[in-house]
């Protein structure tokens, strides 16, 4: 079946799951291609680009890909191969933006309630204390240490921005979702799942280590770029 998927499609889910298997067999390859938050030593322009193409274990590869693979086929079938990636691309750099964005709302907020020494120590020393699954005792100095020098990686971003772009060319299309035993309409599963998101973005950030700004970037302006196309009536072609 993989050899029958759209080329974009095809090559897509090829260059993630070859990077992610590069990044096993090399390590020291994947704090360069993964996204930091813009004062971050570590960051790199690339990477603006570089993250939506990498993934933090096996389970969120293969969902991801598996998102790509059951609608991306679909849409890249109606758009074309150029318009499809164009549009996959501006999702994942949308869901980077609102992710930089909201990540320097909360370093902000975070660094204004401590000494600047201990700020210094968080930005310099913080990541160490991460890759040893440790952080600060303190709440304000864990909250600023996962924000500052947390990586974001996967192509949820892109995926979100399929998603909202599924459900709004095929809305009454049925959706069999495990484990659900019963059918669900693409449009109510969308606005659904967005909702699940933003509630998620508000109640576990950034405790639960998981970039629901992103998904929700992703969502955002992906529906953005489908009004504006829908208004020039492009949407289908």
């Amino acid at each position: 079946m993989g050899f029958n998927l759209p080329v974009v499609t095809k090559n897509l889910i090829i260059i993630n799951v070859l990077l992610y298997l590069a990044c096993i067999a090399i390590p020291s390859l994947a704090a360069p291609l993964t996204g930091y938050y813009f004062e971050n030593p570590l960051f790199k322009p690339w990477q603006i680009v570089t993250h939506m193409f990498m993934h933090g274990s096996p389970g969120h590869l293969l969902m991801n890909m598996l998102g790509l693979l059951m609608i991306g086929k679909d849409l890249e079938s109606y758009w074309g191969p150029k318009k499809f990636l164009n549009y996959y691309l501006i999702c994942g750099l949308g869901a980077f933006g609102l992710h930089e964005f909201v990540t320097y709302l909360e370093v902000t907020k975070y660094a204004s309630q401590l000494p600047i020494d201990f700020v210094n120590l968080v930005k310099l020393e913080g990541r160490e204390a991460l890759l040893d699954n440790k952080n600060f005792i303190n709440t304000d100095a864990a909250n600023l240490n996962g924000a500052f020098n947390s990586g974001i990686v996967g192509a949820s971003g892109c995926v979100f921005g399929l998603l909202v772009a599924f459900g709004l060319m095929f809305p009454k299309a049925s959706l069999i979702l495990f484990p659900l035993p019963f059918p669900i309409q693409a449009r109510t599963f969308v606005i659904g799942y967005a909702v699940i998101e933003l509630f998620l973005a508000y109640a576990d950030r950034p405790s639960d280590n998981v970039a629901h700004f992103a998904h929700l970037g992703g969502l955002l302006f992906g529906y953005i770029i489908l009004k504006i196309w829908q208004k020039q009536g492009k949407l289908y072609s």
